[in-house]
């Protein structure tokens, strides 16, 4: 081959191209951002708008529907995976675009998309936020502010801004947002009874307060050589000012703000909260920015936390709670170090087979030079440095040394056939090179189709597969170059038998006993040719057998479980619950957590959104920090299971158990119930629920929609209020200001920060159904003097119930079943979940369809088997150009479903089930076991054509000549798998199903591939051959009968 020819004339080149790589490979390393997975570039949108005061039906009608009907219209827009959601005072949108759709773009079509419709939206309303939703935008680090000296209030001052403002100046720093603060506020609480008394109605109290307290310029005056600024100064400055402040006149008398209501510097009423170990603190919650790498922001992050813990006031505390530093760090360490000791066992096999020390530097020297060249490739496709392309360079440790074994064991070949070593270096390479050229793109044509698969799936696994892309060619390259060339110029030195050390005679015996076991199964493969349809039905026979094992005792699952060290717990109260019940049955939970000695601390945050939620005071998320893996004799997903039992003691409740530390409050079953009528579909999705309850292996099993609940509702009498002067408008907004709370304006405090000034009742004022009963309206009589009528004399108090959460997925209204599993893999509990569903009668226009997980299972599973329809397509087409022949690699492609048995078995004994990671094993294989009949029939086509050896002589030849390279290669690849099949440390589990499929494949397909493979080749050789026959004979005579027509004819003429 030129490549090695060339390499042998020019080491002095040779060495520097390695060089070059390794330099390059280093430089690429070096500036590789960290982070533990791929980074998800879906462009998804997030709106949320705040309609304060307005029940979940009116914002699904006056927001969610208008504005749905305005982005459906957008192109690009993914159907099946865009939701809206409305709650009290809330709505929120998920809008989800094709991958091809730009992030910006796709951003400001919603925005121009919103403003359009802007002017038929409630005025009501805040304006929109919308801001582009990210996988990763999950805090990196989470801290608590917890003190025994200082009151709530002084916590959050020292939170925000002075904790906060430092963590924000930290690079890297996108967002640090606070849970549990009780900021300052010029708090205003009307009194209704003495608003009555004095004859004053709340929409008078907050025009009042709305038009007399602000400052703002209001021009300039310009004289002759200067101008000056006007500004008027009339924001009230304390609380005495407040009270000051005249809100009406009645028969002549001043009636001020505090005569009919309470005012201080106060508190906001808080909607979130969150506490340590049980005792309240305020949360910080940091999220990265995006271009930066987690590790570097964590670690500029811990610097300044440290500085900040030392100027805490004595008695208060700076805690960090989560610090996804350490996991990032703890994964990607693990793979390195499952790199490192991959490489090491491999280049162990290479020594035992070869028993030279010199043959297993020049063969293991392909590590490091591929494996750094792999990192350019990183680099260059623009991965971080994740636990995804490191373990594409991790699994791939026993791939990169293939060709070098190959090839190195090829040229130890020819040197015993009594060849000098450059000659030997300059045959051999040339004779193995293009089988090894082949096994090497036939691995890459595995990856290059999974690398354009599109989605989510697409974008997890990229990283994965040019990773290993990028190694393979580079190792196809060093073992062209640097292996002929050190071996040319570096030969084993010769010697004597008293020369020789222990070991290496103990080798020479293990070398010896090696041969006569490969003269044994050359005997083999004859048998095996003389039984060639034995060999048949036992290839068949593992191929059902790894299906019928599969659908018995196998089960499939999107992700593996997965101990990191750490559980979550989802805590959903009833819908009418207010923050400090949501707070007192969380505690109750998460005290029940803190009495095993796994769980370090707790970690509780009430009111903050979870991920693809909508945020509500009735719902609050656990985090349980548990000690490390080795220190425990339960795993976190044991844990997990006792803990959800002793849970279900706390009442009033849903409580769910999150320990396979992958998806964090995502349930890994959702099935999806869509209908027209909110009525029936809560009843259909009760109904559903009951059922649901029943599959064993469900846990956690709820509805999406909160409720129903209790309500009241205003009816006014549109006469009677008409009369009076009112309308529908005002009454709703006096309503909205007296429950709801308005900010009627700033107020600067005694540090100079501006603060909100609430306007509301009193609390003990808006606490029962009377109490709206007596809300004092003002009217005007004719001659134009004022007084109050109460709301009850206008309008007609009921009671109702209604969804607290409305949630549409396509502009249809939808209830999501969701649950965890337990004991049984996911497909399983679907299956029989959707067989108990199946028995409900729905009715028209009311259909359930598979979500979450469940749908994302499918994706990604038809997406990954695509891609390997596609892989086998192009290794045919590579093979054919290999043997220039379209019969022989369909001996070859039988060899692929071969290695299933195994897969099907390593993951049954080791309990794992069929996900995503042991597909990414399964994909491997594809290429893996395609090398072993390449270089069979590579050399038995050889003997054939070169030598003129009989198809039988030249199949066992290659047997006896190619076991030894066969057996390395699959001893080197266990090898290099074993310490991720193995795992051993945090999160490490995630990744070993990977190892173990492959492992179990590459076992039972190295033994069929040696016996079934040769009987295949000679059965489809002797069908080409007896069809060469038959249509020498057809050509024959047609011929003849040609002949004899020509003869007539001339006859005849």
């Amino acid at each position: 081959m030129w490549i090695s020819d060339f390499a042998i004339r020019r080491p002095i080149i040779t060495i520097t191209a390695m060089l070059a790589l390794v330099a390059f490979g280093l430089a690429a390393l070096a500036n590789l951002q960290v982070d533990e997975f791929p980074d998800l570039d879906q462009p998804v949108v997030m709106v949320q708008i705040a309609y304060p005061g307005a029940s979940p039906d009116a914002v699904e009608r006056e927001l969610v529907e208008p504005i749905e009907e305005a982005i459906f219209a957008l192109s690009g827009v993914e159907r099946g995976k865009t939701t809206s959601n409305a709650v009290d005072g809330f709505a929120q949108f998920v809008i989800t675009f094709a991958f091809t759709k730009p992030v910006a773009e796709a951003s400001q079509d919603v925005r121009d998309a919103i403003s359009t419709i802007r002017g038929d939206l409630p005025t009501e309303i805040e304006e929109p936020v919308i801001t582009r939703f990210d996988w990763s935008d999950q805090p990196i680090v989470s801290l608590t502010v917890s003190s025994n000296t200082v009151d709530p209030r002084g916590l959050t001052t020292i939170t925000d801004p002075g904790i906060v403002s430092s963590l924000r100046s930290v690079p890297g720093v996108a967002q640090a947002s606070v849970v549990g603060a009780s900021y300052p506020e010029m708090t205003v609480q009307l009194r209704p009874d003495a608003m009555q008394a004095a004859g004053v109605g709340i929409e008078e109290i907050a025009r009042a307060v709305g038009t007399q307290n602000l400052a703002a310029p209001v021009g300039r005056l310009n004289g002759a050589q200067e101008e000056r600024a006007i500004r008027l100064k009339g924001r009230i400055e304390g609380p005495d000012g407040f009270r000051q402040l005249v809100v009406a006149q009645r028969g002549g008398a001043i009636i001020r703000l505090g005569d009919v209501a309470d005012v201080f510097a106060g508190v906001e009423e808080s909607r979130t909260a969150s506490s340590y170990n049980g005792v309240r603190a305020v949360g910080i919650n940091i999220i990265k920015a995006k271009g930066y790498s987690t590790n570097e922001v964590v670690f500029k992050l811990r610097d300044e936390i440290a500085r900040l813990q030392a100027t805490m006031p004595q008695g208060t505390k700076l805690t960090i709670v989560k610090d996804a530093g350490i996991r990032v760090t703890g994964s990607v360490n693990h793979v390195k170090t499952t790199l490192l000791e991959g490489a090491a066992l491999t280049i162990l096999v290479v020594f035992l087979f070869l028993n030279s020390w010199r043959s297993t530097v020049i063969t293991g020297l392909a590590l490091p030079v591929s494996v750094l060249a792999g990192f350019i490739g990183v680099w260059a496709f623009g991965f971080t440095l994740n636990s995804m392309s490191l373990l594409g360079l991790s699994l791939a440790i026993g791939i990169l040394i293939d060709d070098a074994i190959v090839v190195r064991e090829n040229i130890v070949r020819h040197v015993g056939m009594g060849k000098d070593h450059y000659t030997a270096a300059q045959e051999g390479t040339a004779e193995i090179g293009l089988a090894v050229a082949a096994t090497t793109f036939s691995i890459i044509a595995v990856f290059v189709p999974i690398a354009f698969v599109t989605g989510q799936s697409g974008q997890w696994l990229k990283p994965f597969a040019l990773s290993i892309s990028g190694a393979v060619v580079a190792s196809l390259f060093v073992s062209f170059s640097l292996d002929p060339m050190l071996s040319a110029y570096w030969p084993d030195p010769h010697r004597e038998e008293h020369e020789k050390s222990w070991l290496t005679k103990l080798l020479d015996r293990f070398d010896r006993w090696f041969q006569r076991m490969t003269d044994r199964y050359a005997r083999v493969v004859a048998w095996a040719l003389d039984h060639r349809w034995s060999m048949v039905g036992l290839a068949l026979a593992s191929f059902a057998g790894a299906i019928m094992l599969q659908g018995a005792y196998g089960g499939a699952g999107f992700v593996p479980l997965s101990d990191r060290a750490e559980i979550e717990v989802i805590v959903e109260a009833p819908a009418s619950s207010n923050l400090e019940y949501t707070m007192e049955r969380t505690e109750a939970v998460a005290a029940i957590a803190r009495r095993h000695p796994e769980v370090l601390y707790t970690y509780v945050s009430a009111g903050t959104p979870l991920p693809m939620r909508t945020p509500g005071v009735d719902q609050s998320h656990i985090y349980m920090k548990l000690s490390p893996a080795a220190d425990r004799k339960i795993s976190a997903s044991e844990l997990g299971v006792q803990l959800r039992k002793e849970m279900q003691a706390v009442g009033g409740v849903n409580v769910s158990v999150f320990s396979g530390g992958f998806g964090g409050a995502f349930k890994e079953l959702q099935l999806q119930l869509r209908g027209p009528d909110a009525g029936t579909l809560a009843q259909l999705g009760e109904e559903v629920l009951a059922v649901a309850r029943t599959v064993p292996g469900a846990v956690d099993v709820s509805l999406s929609a909160r409720g129903p609940r209790d309500e009241l509702t205003v009816e006014v009498d549109r006469s009677l209020a008409g009369a009076l002067g009112l309308t529908v408008g005002q009454v709703g907004q006096a309503m909205r200001v007296a429950f709801a709370g308005i900010d009627a304006g700033d107020w600067v405090d005694a540090s100079g920060k501006t603060r909100d000034v609430r306007l509301r009742l009193a609390p003990e004022a808006r606490q029962r159904a009377v109490d709206l009963e007596r809300l004092p309206l003002t009217v005007f009589g004719t001659d134009g003097s004022a007084h109050v009528v109460p709301l009850g004399q206008v309008a007609r108090i009921g009671t109702d119930r209604a969804p607290a959460q409305v949630d549409h997925l396509d502009r249809s209204r939808v209830i999501t079943l969701e649950a965890n599993t337990d004991g049984r893999p996911l497909s399983e509990v679907t299956a029989a979940m959707k067989e108990k569903i199946s028995a409900i009668t729905f009715p028209p226009g009311y259909v359930m369809t598979e979500g979450g997980w469940n749908q994302e299972q499918n994706d990604t599973f038809t997406s990954i088997f695509t891609a390997l329809g596609i892989a086998v397509l192009l290794m045919y087409l590579i093979l054919v150009v290999q043997f220039g022949s379209f019969l022989d690699p369909i001996a070859i492609l039988i060899s692929l479903p071969l290695s299933l048995i195994g897969v099907v078995i390593a993951l049954i004994v080791t309990g794992d089930t069929l996900n995503i990671m042991s597909l990414m094993g399964v994909m491997l294989l594809m290429g893996i076991v395609a090398k072993n009949s390449i270089l069979l029939i590579d050399f038995a086509k050889w003997a054939r054509e070169e030598r003129g050896v009989p198809v039988r002589e030249a199949l066992i030849e290659a047997g006896r000549i190619r076991l030894r390279p066969i057996l390395m290669t699959t001893f080197a690849l266990i090898a290099g798998m074993l310490p991720v099949s193995i795992g051993g440390t945090e999160g490490a589990d995630f990744y070993a199903p990977i190892g173990r499929a492959v492992i179990g494949g590459v076992i039972t397909s190295t033994f069929l591939t040696l016996l079934v493979i040769p009987t295949f080749y000679e059965i489809i050789d002797g069908l080409r051959e007896r069809s060469l026959a038959f249509a020498g004979r057809w050509r024959t005579k047609n011929g003849e009968r040609r002949t004899e027509n020509g003869e007539r004819m001339a006859e005849s003429g």
